[in-house]
């Protein structure tokens, strides 16, 4: 399952980054690494962006940047 797919208010952790080159070392560099556990706050109405808590700290993701990312619940 990828990040977009998670439904509010869930915690799931991370299996996969995809992506290649400057894109995945820029989710990379959030703190979005394999292992992390993400808390899915709330995504928009439209679904884009998805508002998501990672070690202690509240980013937002672009729902194309979200499908690059496998997860699991945890």
């Amino acid at each position: 399952m990828t990040l977009r797919e998670v439904p509010v208010n869930t915690t799931v952790s991370v299996l996969k980054v995809g992506g290649e080159g400057a894109f995945r070392r820029r989710i990379m560099d959030m703190g979005i690494t394999k292992g992390a556990q993400i808390y899915v706050r709330r995504v928009a109405p439209l679904g884009d962006p998805v508002e998501i808590t990672v070690r202690g700290y509240e980013l937002s993701l672009r729902k194309n940047d979200a499908e690059s990312i496998e997860v699991k619940k945890a």
